[in-house]
């Protein structure tokens, strides 16, 4: 931290040293990345208790799934940049404090609209909290630590969405249909709390900048905007609404005015929300955000169409569905922290490595496991998945390290927020198209041959995530090799 910084009361640290505190601050703020991405996947087993208890129609509760990702997308990049800005400590606490209060309001909601609302709220907090994680790490550590660090951070990202339904299922088996939904959000409130008070007194206060007060009004709505147009219609598919697909039609045009409005800000020596030219001016930071996009279309709708499966088809319970889901999670969970180590040696190898491996463990789950038994899918089905997770460890974390490795630590929240958004888009867009597939398929055949394409097609968008990532280890090569 260039700038040096205070803890609380204490004496500011030499500019030149390390935080001797930075590997606690990293458990803190993993603590609440955890929660935060928990809540996007735990909320599915309960689907159903929620519309019992509550009396809403399937559509209406689709909103409490789909409205956290919306707003947690559509606030990321412009959290990140409020952390650049004001400093990592008073963002997360704002945020932490929003997400509590949220989480409470989703686990006593007397009405389906008064959850809705509520859902929305916890979204936009979590896109506060989330983007000062890739920002701390960018502050607090360099050189082979921050893989380390990123290692740590693409653990988390794996165990939480792999965790999540198992979780659910457990929390809803042992409290009951009525309690349990409710449970699932509430046990945020306690957690928060603790993680409050470790964020007040760990994690770190910067000097006052005032050549980044200045916040970027117009760029955060054109881009808010842009995010709405692409992300609101998916959800809404989902639901059976047709018309607002109309509004990705204007995805285009605004991503176009928000460039253009970043580079004018930039010509005006005033801080953008989020600096464009560095897509072109840090090869590893535009390839990095195209590859995270992929991978997460690829591999995220494969939770969703095989859940579909196992409890529709194969008619498991849905806690029986996360435990058979649950290995891929276990596989991310050993090599996250090695891949994070690894890549400061082997660069993009490893990314590249990673996804062959996932892609391996997909395409043998669409040949071997449609047809299986029930009681052979335990020795099939999560195996695979398991070799699959190993794969897929490696990937987050060094495609975070890589992505942001040039990039400035004044401007790491944003950047850190753009590679997530993008990352939130590609997991609302892979889902929604494997869902599509798996319908169709199942709609004109039968369920396992659904599961079967639906497999294959996540394969193909996973290998177009490892065509990026040749082409980008290949550029470094070549630029290593270039005369200075």
């Amino acid at each position: 931290m260039a700038d040096g910084t205070t803890h609380g009361g204490a004496d500011p640290i030499a500019v030149d040293e390390p935080d001797p505190r930075r590997w606690r601050i990293l458990a803190v703020t993993l603590v609440v990345g955890f929660m935060t991405l928990l809540d996007v996947t735990v909320v599915n087993v309960a689907v159903p208790s929620i519309r019992e208890g509550l009396d809403a129609s399937a559509g209406t509760v689709q909103w409490v799934v789909s409205g956290y990702a919306l707003t947690f997308g559509l606030v990321l990049v412009a959290g990140g940049h409020l952390g650049d800005a004001y400093g990592r400590r008073r963002i997360m606490t704002i945020g932490l404090i929003a997400f509590i209060v949220a989480s409470a309001a989703v686990g006593l909601a007397p009405g389906a609209g008064w959850m809705i609302a509520a859902r929305l709220a916890q979204g936009a907090a979590a896109g506060l909290l989330t983007p000062q994680n890739a920002g701390l790490i960018q502050e607090l550590f360099t050189g082979p630590e921050r893989g380390r660090a990123f290692g740590y951070f693409g653990l988390t990202v794996a165990v939480a969405s792999g965790i999540g339904p198992v979780l659910g299922g457990g929390i809803i088996a042992l409290a009951g249909t009525d309690l349990g939904w409710r449970l699932i959000f509430l046990v945020n409130v306690p957690i928060g709390l603790v993680a409050l008070v470790a964020i007040r007194r760990l994690v770190p206060v910067p000097r006052g900048d005032a050549d980044r007060e200045h916040i970027d009004v117009v760029g955060a709505l054109i881009l808010g905007l842009t995010v709405v147009c692409l992300l609101y219609p998916l959800i809404a598919a989902e639901s059976g609404e047709r018309l607002p697909l109309l509004l990705v039609l204007a995805v285009l045009p605004l991503a176009v005015a928000f460039v253009r409005w970043e580079r004018s800000v930039r010509a005006r020596d005033r801080q953008p929300l989020l600096d464009v030219g560095m897509l072109s001016e840090l090869p590893t930071y535009g390839s990095g955000i195209v590859i995270g996009t992929l991978y997460f279309a690829g591999f995220t709708g494969v939770f969703l169409t095989s859940s579909v499966w196992l409890q529709e088809v194969r008619d498991l319970s849905a806690l029986q569905s996360g435990l058979l889901l649950t290995p891929f999670a276990v596989g991310a969970a050993i090599t996250s922290t090695p891949a994070g180590r690894l890549v400061s040696r082997a660069g993009r190898l490893v990314t590249i490595g990673a996804l062959v491996v996932i892609m391996v463990g997909f395409s043998a789950m669409a040949w071997m496991t449609p047809g299986q038994t029930d009681q052979a899918l335990w020795w099939t089905f999560a195996p695979l998945l398991l070799f699959a997770g190993l794969g897929g460890g490696g990937v987050v974390a060094p495609n975070q390290t890589l992505t942001l490795q040039d990039v400035p630590p004044s401007v790491g929240g944003a950047a850190g927020g753009a590679l997530q958004t993008g990352q939130r888009i590609g997991s609302a867009l892979g889902t929604a198209a494997l869902m599509t597939v798996y319908g169709l398929t199942a709609s004109a055949h039968d369920g396992d041959t659904a599961l079967r394409v639906s497999l294959l097609v996540s394969v193909v968008v996973l290998g177009l995530a490892l065509a990026v990532a040749v082409g980008s280890h290949v550029q470094a090569g070549r630029r290593e090799a270039a005369p200075d």
